[in-house]
């Protein structure tokens, strides 16, 4: 015999945030608000016919030529195909990892009364605390609360070691986009570049198949690096762009779904250039395309803002840029 779904709840209470409201004694179900999906296969994912691709960093940054040339070829194909991969051998810390997620897991576990001081008055502030994505925007909201940092003087070990990771990864990308290894990183000055640190709290969920966590999307910025504890529930849609290869290389649409038996914590670690760049391809990446640039060169900053002050939205704001033939 199938299991039920319990029925939603129809009263909509303030928002405040999500995991003072899975906390209420007796939940077995959730406010009619936060059903994304109005069908439970809708939240459901299927197995994909390739495996997600790795990329050994190790490999990446060898000295052996043919490893190099190999792997950067990998590394090609992964952004190309996947606009996602997983890295081993990146050299981050397995105990800085740990103490990160334990430290994001005791902010949530703040008294209430102590978070306020974080909720935000605009999108550019270096430290916001909220719930869902942009409530004002919102009219389903998305079961997740989240903090984040404008990393400078924050974090400086993880901040130090993700951007070397992502320093590693864009020679990698540059060389198997037929650039120069270090031309992206030297276009979007990555040694001043904007890192955004997002901790984002997933708590149990009587009614998982029908709420999301996050809803379908791709990043803003150049890469993201995300760690997350064991509660799983990142998904990925084989499709997307990405605007500095100037279509070539994909921005993947991801999604975070969650579950009725353990809170998920995720670590999303945003790199983008610095505010004041001017985001577009290089002029060879263009020529090498056929010559035709396909999205409008725009201030980082008013990508930022534009993408954060709206309602998420798949690549909705991709496509407000996208030059249209």
């Amino acid at each position: 015999m199938a299991a039920t779904t319990p029925p939603l709840r129809q009263d909509s209470p303030a928002i405040t945030c999500v995991k003072k409201l899975a906390e209420t004694p007796n939940l077995n179900s959730i406010p009619s608000n936060y059903a994304y999906y109005t069908t439970p296969t809708e939240a459901t994912a299927s197995d994909p016919d390739d495996s997600i691709p790795t990329i050994d960093l190790c490999l990446l940054t060898s000295n052996d030529p043919h490893q190099k040339s190999k792997a950067v070829q990998e590394l090609g194909k992964a952004c190309q195909d996947w606009g996602f991969f997983m890295i081993v051998n990146h050299g981050i810390p397995e105990a800085l990892m740990k103490a990160i997620l334990e430290a994001t897991d005791e902010f949530f576990n703040l008294p209430e009364e102590e978070k306020p001081e974080f909720e935000p008055k605009n999108v550019l502030e270096p430290i916001r605390y909220g719930t869902s994505f942009n409530t004002a925007k919102e009219k389903v909201f998305c079961w997740r609360d989240f903090l984040k940092v404008f990393v400078l003087e924050l974090l400086p070990e993880y901040c130090e070691r993700t951007r070397d990771v992502v320093r590693k990864l864009l020679k990698g990308i540059s060389e198997s986009l037929d650039l120069e290894e270090g031309e992206i990183g030297r276009a979007l000055d990555l040694e001043s570049s904007l890192q955004i640190f997002v901790a984002n709290y997933y708590p149990r969920c009587p009614n998982p198949d029908v709420a999301v966590g996050l809803v379908p999307h791709s990043d803003h910025g150049l890469l993201t690096i995300l760690i997350q504890n064991k509660g799983g529930g990142l998904q990925i849609q084989h499709q997307g762009k990405w605007i500095f290869s100037n279509g070539k290389y994909k921005s993947v649409l991801h999604r975070a779904v969650v579950n009725n038996e353990k809170t998920r914590i995720s670590i999303a670690m945003a790199n983008g250039p610095s505010l004041e760049a001017v985001v577009c391809p290089p002029s060879k990446l263009v020529q090498n395309e056929g010559g035709i640039r396909s999205y409008v060169p725009m201030k980082y900053k008013d990508y930022l803002r534009s993408h954060q002050c709206n309602q998420l939205n798949g690549k909705a704001m991709l496509k407000r840029v996208q030059i249209q033939d």
